[in-house]
């Protein structure tokens, strides 16, 4: 089966170059399923029953259908498969329709290819009472943001789904064409577990279905390598109109699934009951639980902070840049002026600016000089913690009565006033914990860290943040080890 599935789809997808084919997969959001990932999806439905009706939405060369098929064939016996397979790409409907021709060829297999636009004829659908509804469904929906006043928009509307990206228009739409009892494997990325952009995805999905599985690959250069992808991609199944229960959290390194592991979660633990956003929050086999202790109970604002983006945005600000400090300017904080030993400012030969001139414009954007905690808002994938933190020294920034913030950086203040020394090292120190790190990976699965991430973050009490303050005032060498343990015996 393994020759006969590489011929039908010219073996495994080989990595993108830029070409038209690039560009043309770029403008559809279109990233093509590996047979190894197809095969894995496929076994993720826990039976076969003997009749099913498959829905493939967004299917491009067939993958899925064809892997579903291979396994609906060795479990049943008797019974029919019918698979819809929809394609918008006219440049490998032909390919999908050989594909789907051999499926066919089995005697008990039928295979129709329809050519349109997905969201256009499901909405349709949906919203007439009509076409077919499915018992399955395989997806490797596209990948693109949809803007406000596209029609795409206006149709997701209609069927009842406001979303910002392709790939959960063609998850809810499908869940909507499934019948009760119905299940759907998506590999999707992880951005839709938290944000307030999914939420009104996020509630579509939970007003439908149950989530019964989601598998986690710990890397995602290894497992879509043939890809450009920046998304952290999860794989889950989601099963329509039955009552939530224990769900499955799987991890593997990639797509050889060599490694694979599983455990069973109480659904609290993935979504918290008295959470509004309702983050879906996906624990992994060993991770520390210590952040859902009663000790770390407090909201941001129950601490007195508030955190915003920084609100220098240099290229808009372009002409008051200073390489170094001058007569009339003031310092100007950019991610590199924070590292493993602290903050250093200025810094020589510095890609980027170390100052920003003072002008009547450019005020509103600076803030007072003091102690303030900074997050960095990107991290590389190679970095041991997504959340970075660094504390804002005044006493490197010599009389300056304001300073820039530049807009990779999160700051966490007092109403825009500085925070005390011991209140920022000590927010600073408890972001870079391994337990915090840990938390924020659960239920965000890129490298970015927003404002909105570290507001939805669970903090000790302001007592036990200033107490963490004195001791890394005290400790200004403290190691990775020292800071997880300080932390850890708060709970």
């Amino acid at each position: 089966m393994t020759e006969f599935y590489s011929d039908l789809l010219g073996g495994t997808p080989v990595p993108p170059q830029a070409t038209k084919l690039e560009s043309r997969q770029a403008a559809l959001g279109q990233f093509l399923t590996s047979q190894t990932i197809a095969r894995f999806m496929a076994g993720m439905f826990p039976t076969m029953p003997d009749t099913v009706r498959l829905l493939d939405a967004g299917a491009g060369k067939g993958a899925l259908t064809l892997a579903f098929s291979e396994r609906w064939q060795k479990s049943c016996d008797g019974g029919q498969l019918v698979a819809h397979c929809y394609e918008i790409d006219d440049q490998i409907i032909e390919s999908l329709k050989g594909v789907c021709s051999r499926i066919a060829q089995h005697n008990r297999t039928s295979v129709n290819v329809l050519e349109g636009d997905f969201i256009k004829l499901a909405t349709s659908m949906i919203v007439l009472n009509k076409g077919e509804r499915y018992t399955h469904a395989m997806l490797n929906p596209p990948y693109k943001k949809i803007s406000n006043d596209s029609d795409h928009r206006a149709l997701l509307r209609r069927a009842g789904l406001e979303t910002v990206n392709l790939y959960s228009g063609f998850v809810g739409l499908s869940l909507a064409l499934m019948e009760i009892d119905g299940e759907l494997v998506a590999i999707i990325p992880r951005s839709f577990c938290n944000g307030p952009y999914y939420q009104p995805f996020r509630k579509f999905i939970f007003g439908l279905a149950a989530i019964r599985h989601i598998h986690l690959f710990e890397s995602r250069n290894k497992a879509f390598k043939s890809d450009k992808v920046l998304q952290e991609n999860v794989i889950i199944r989601l099963a329509r109109g039955v009552p939530q229960g224990n769900v499955i959290i799987s991890t593997s390194t990639d797509d050889s699934f060599s490694d694979y592991t599983e455990a069973s979660h109480p659904f609290s633990s993935i979504v918290f009951e008295d959470d509004a956003e309702q983050f879906i929050r996906i624990p992994t086999l060993g991770q520390s639980e210590i952040l859902s202790s009663p000790a770390f109970k407090y909201k941001i604002e129950d601490i007195g902070l508030s955190v915003s983006t920084g609100p220098v945005v240099d290229f808009r600000l372009k002409d008051d840049l200073r390489a170094n400090l001058e007569a009339g300017a003031v310092p100007l904080l950019y991610p590199g002026h924070f590292g493993s030993l602290g903050m250093e400012w200025p810094k020589l030969n510095f890609k980027k600016p170390n100052a920003i001139k003072l002008t009547s414009a450019n005020s509103k954007w600076l803030l007072p000089s003091g102690f303030y905690a900074v997050v960095r808002r990107f991290s590389s994938k190679e970095e041991r913690r997504r959340i970075v933190a660094g504390v804002v020294e005044p006493e490197l920034l010599g009389k300056a009565e304001l300073i820039g913030i530049e807009n990779h950086l999160n700051v966490l203040h007092f109403k825009k006033r500085p925070l005390s020394e011991e209140f920022a090292r000590g927010v600073a120190v408890y972001l870079n914990s391994t337990p915090v790190d840990q938390y924020f990976r659960r239920f965000n699965g890129h490298t970015q860290v927003n404002a909105t991430d570290l507001k939805t973050m669970p903090y000790p009490s302001l007592e036990a943040l200033l107490s963490l303050g004195r001791w890394a005032k005290a400790h200004p060498s403290h190691t990775q080890a020292e800071i997880d343990t300080r932390v850890e015996v708060l709970a």
